[in-house]
């Protein structure tokens, strides 16, 4: 089945300054840049020895899905009943996984009866028992996620909420494959990891598990966290991962039928989005703008992680000389402030532009309503992301 339509021809701009000369938008605008987002899913597909599932939760609108799908995606890592019917509905041809350990019985049926889901995460006896007991049983995989310590180099730590205990988790992955079950083991590193020799550590642990439950895997899952590359950060190449990964793999000895798996989101669609902010009000070095953290820039809140940013003004020149601006949000929160200043023209001022750039990872995802603000509108651009020079 072809990609779905979803493009409009006056939604698509040669540039991000054209997009703020057509709309002269006094609210946000989200600027896709599908031509990243195609190049960035055909070079992870390219270097990862397995089965790359895009993990939707990072950024599920149709824009970025479709563009990744031009690039070659066809496999999902989906979390909820919404995530399942937005891809089996698009894309015919592609698979999706339910890929959240913990999960309702009434979505359990309608994905497995539905939406023909056959690959289920677990990591508790009680869960696998609740799969087996609403799907019947026929033809399941299931993929038994364990714990990984925490590392230094990760931004956030995901095995604190799920994930069993290695040395359990031969049990489990014994008592579904006496079930009938295809087995497998994941494992999920943490978000924005910059380190990637966890991910031949935790190999290790999954080679561990495989040998004291005696038994033969279907599937090895590396999970996420492959990093984005924003400013002040030093994340290696994904090559240097892949190659950790290519290294574990070898350590373990698997046999060669085992599919490997991957679970990228943050490295695919970082950079293949930006944001266009207006200013609406200056206070000295404070700019009050029409996005914040109740909306695009949540993440910023709790990572401190720095954007790439530009000025844009029509008609008119900004100044050369540069000062560190903070930059507040349009809710009436006093929380609604970014944690991070941004290096701009000295003379910014009410009605400009601020493009935002590397805001392809939980923004729109994480936008809330409060207050009435929400950022909604999408557009394509063509030209080089701001954070592309940096």
């Amino acid at each position: 089945m072809a990609v779905a339509v979803r493009r409009s021809e006056n939604r698509i701009f040669p540039d991000v300054p054209s997009v703020a000369m057509a709309l002269t938008p006094s609210y946000p605008v989200y600027c896709v840049r599908p031509k990243v987002l195609e190049e960035n899913a055909r070079r992870f597909l390219t270097a990862f020895p397995g089965t790359v599932l895009y993990a939707i939760k990072c950024n599920p609108h149709p824009l970025i899905l479709d563009a990744l799908y031009r690039g070659g995606v066809r496999h999902f890592d989906t979390a909820s009943l919404t995530e399942i019917a937005q891809i089996r509905e698009s894309y015919a041809d592609s698979t999706a996984y339910f890929m959240h350990p913990v999960k309702g019985r009434a979505v359990i049926r309608s994905a497995y009866q539905i939406f023909g889901i056959r690959h289920f995460v677990i990591d508790h006896e009680s869960e696998l028992e609740k799969v087996l007991e609403e799907t019947g049983g026929a033809d399941l995989s299931m993929i038994v996620r364990i714990k990984t310590p925490p590392d230094e180099g990760t931004m956030y730590h995901l095995a604190s909420k799920f994930g069993i205990e290695p040395k359990d988790a031969p049990d489990l992955l014994k008592a579904a494959a006496k079930r009938g079950c295809k087995v497998g083991v994941a494992f999920h590193v943490g978000s924005q990891c910059q380190n990637p020799k966890a991910y031949r550590e935790a190999l290790g642990l999954v080679g561990e598990v495989v040998e004291a439950a005696g038994i033969n895997v279907n599937y090895v899952d590396v999970g996420g966290g492959f990093p984005g590359v924003y400013l002040d950060t030093d994340a290696p190449p994904i090559e240097d991962f892949i190659g950790q990964i290519r290294l574990g793999l070898k350590d373990i000895k698997l046999k060669p039928a085992v599919e490997v798996m991957a679970e990228p989101g943050r490295v695919l669609v970082a950079d293949g989005c930006s944001l266009l902010t207006q200013i609406q009000l200056r206070k000295g070095d404070q700019l009050y703008i029409n996005d914040g953290i109740y909306g695009s820039l949540s993440e910023m809140a709790q990572s401190n992680i720095r954007l790439p940013s530009r000025l844009i003004r029509l008609n008119e020149q900004a100044s050369q000389e540069t000062e560190a601006f903070t930059l507040n949000g349009p809710t009436c929160d006093s929380l609604d402030v970014l944690p991070v200043t941004f290096d701009l023209p000295a003379d910014a001022r009410e009605g400009d532009w601020i493009e935002i750039d590397q805001v392809g990872a939980y923004s729109n995802a994480l936008a809330t309503h409060f207050n009435g603000f929400h950022p909604e509108t999408f557009v394509e651009v063509y030209d080089p992301p701001p954070g592309a020079s940096e």
